[in-house]
């Protein structure tokens, strides 16, 4: 098995082309060319991941956050993204990130919690094309109460604390929502005819909202965190008898820490 087999099939799920502008989705360190024998899927490409695919003799990682996003300037093992970067190349481990491009495809981050919540008549919210684009719209089967859309994102995305806006009084339908950091999306939310917008990594000046429409962030490693399973079934289905694990430690990779 190459490099270049598990990236082409990442690829054929969520294309390099429809990624972000400023986005970094790809082969971040390595060679296409190159043997894989095992590849490990985590969230983010920490010094600690890259040791636990060196302890489990994993010598390709998949992510979904690109370990390299900015221009580096140095590679220092005194800074995390160096180590990782040091780390990866010295064991000879290749890095792969889906990052917006898994974000852009229905059947990738929004989609999930989508389909994680229960919403029927799932579309893009923000599409760039006939197939592809930012976040996901649905509508509940059944009208639901504040409270009960509560309930159902604290159990389905396990969440220990929900920040909103002011609660609307009106039964929520219809349901925005954006994996990962969504600020932008906010107004496409409102103007998809959504009552509750769901996301990560909002503001503060953002829970300012109009009446009828309101907010929840359930945080950014939370709303996207499936796509790690979505992209280990992907490899699994392909390469059944392929060895491709998922990381142990996702949740201790989390760098919000609830006190």
């Amino acid at each position: 098995m190459k490099v270049r087999d598990i990236t082409n099939l990442i690829e054929e799920f969520a294309p390099l082309s429809i990624q972000e502008k400023w986005d970094n989705s790809g082969l971040c360190v390595g060679d296409e060319n190159a043997e894989t024998h095992s590849v490990l899927v985590g969230f983010d490409c920490t010094p600690a991941l890259v040791q636990e695919a060196i302890d489990c003799g994993a010598d390709m990682i998949v992510t979904h956050h690109p370990l390299i996003f900015g221009g580096l300037k140095k590679i220092s093992v005194n800074d995390p993204v160096g180590l990782a970067v040091t780390m990866a190349v010295s064991n000879g481990i290749a890095v792969y990130a889906a990052h917006t491009t898994a974000d852009k495809v229905l059947e990738g981050v929004s989609g999930a919690m989508a389909r994680r919540i229960g919403l029927e008549n799932v579309r893009i919210l923000d599409p760039d094309s006939e197939n592809t684009g930012l976040g996901a719209v649905g509508d509940f089967p059944v009208p639901m109460t504040v409270d009960e859309v509560a309930r159902t994102l604290k159990g389905k995305f396990c969440l220990k604390v929900l920040k909103t806006s002011k609660p609307i009084a009106l039964p929520i339908r219809t349901v925005a929502m954006c994996g990962g950091s969504g600020s932008s999306l906010i107004q496409a939310a409102m103007d998809s005819g959504a009552q509750l917008y769901i996301s990560g990594d909002i503001s503060y000046h953002h829970f300012f909202t109009p009446e009828g429409f309101m907010i929840m962030d359930i945080g950014h490693l939370e709303s996207e965190v499936e796509v790690v399973t979505i992209l280990y079934s992907l490899i699994r289905k392909k390469f059944p008898t392929f060895v491709v694990r998922i990381s142990e430690n996702i949740d201790k990779n989390n760098p919000i820490y609830y006190l």
